[in-house]
């Protein structure tokens, strides 16, 4: 489980987060959604320790993660999986070399044992057999495949996707939105992912929490999200024609 407490985040004169709380549960796909600009990207780095916030704290299974010292904060970046917007993989870096990095920057295991290590998490992503590829010779979706198996190939406890959709086709966003979720449930860990993609929070908004204008203005989750009675959430919801013409059936 994470909290963040009172986060406030300003660049300048800019108030980019104002005084924002909230609980993301163990074992569930938990959101943060809201237009461009409206300091989502922004949230999740201070939770990660990319930002620090001018107030607030962020707490890991109530551990307090911003004030901790060098080594504590070590131990719980440890316990972290991060999937970026790109997917971020090192060009230069073959499939199975990619996946084993966090292993040979954070760990002491042999190298059998990393390979095991990779070769688990590669299966469990569906991607058996492609070690030796390099970036370049895969697809959109298999690359966002590796970045979800490098994120969890360390025991973690908490998994970070920031716009895991971005560049993807429909039924490809579906799939790796189903793989998150997935992996979630059986790992039990706390996830937060970043999007604005509607199809993803219909699909595994377990928990969803909307940003306006650098403050949380709802949560709830898929099931009561288009009743919120929420008109600046309405208004972000139903933006789209598909999205207006199902509105009006409600």
């Amino acid at each position: 489980m994470i909290e963040i407490k009172n986060i406030s985040k300003s660049f300048n004169d800019n108030h980019v987060l104002q005084d924002i709380s909230g609980t993301f549960e163990r074992g569930i796909t938990n959101l943060i959604i809201g237009a461009s600009g409206t300091g989502k990207s922004v949230l999740l780095k201070c939770i990660v320790g990319l930002v620090i916030p001018e107030a607030g704290e962020v707490l890991y299974d109530g551990r307090g993660f911003l004030k901790a010292d060098k080594d504590e904060k070590a131990q719980m970046r440890r316990e972290i999986g991060m999937l970026f917007q790109g997917g971020a993989l090192f060009d230069s870096k073959n499939i199975e070399e990619n996946v084993m990095f966090p292993l040979d920057l954070l760990t002491d295991m042999k190298k059998d044992e990393k390979l095991d290590r990779v070769n688990n998490v590669l299966s469990r992503v569906g991607l058996e057999n492609i070690n030796k590829k390099m970036p370049s010779e895969i697809s959109g979706g298999q690359k966002k495949r590796v970045g979800i198996a490098r994120a969890i190939v360390n025991d973690i406890n908490y998994l970070f996707c920031d716009e895991p959709n971005s560049g993807l086709d429909p039924r490809t966003s579906l799939l790796i939105d189903e793989l998150i979720q997935e992996i979630t449930h059986e790992l039990n860990v706390t996830t937060i992912m970043v999007t604005h993609d509607m199809n993803s929070v219909m699909g595994v908004g377990e928990y969803i929490m909307y940003l306006s204008k650098g403050k949380k203005v709802w949560e709830g989750n898929s099931d009561n999200i288009l009743t919120s009675g929420q008109e600046d959430l309405e208004d972000f919801i139903f933006a789209s024609k598909f999205m207006k013409k199902l509105r009006k059936t409600l």
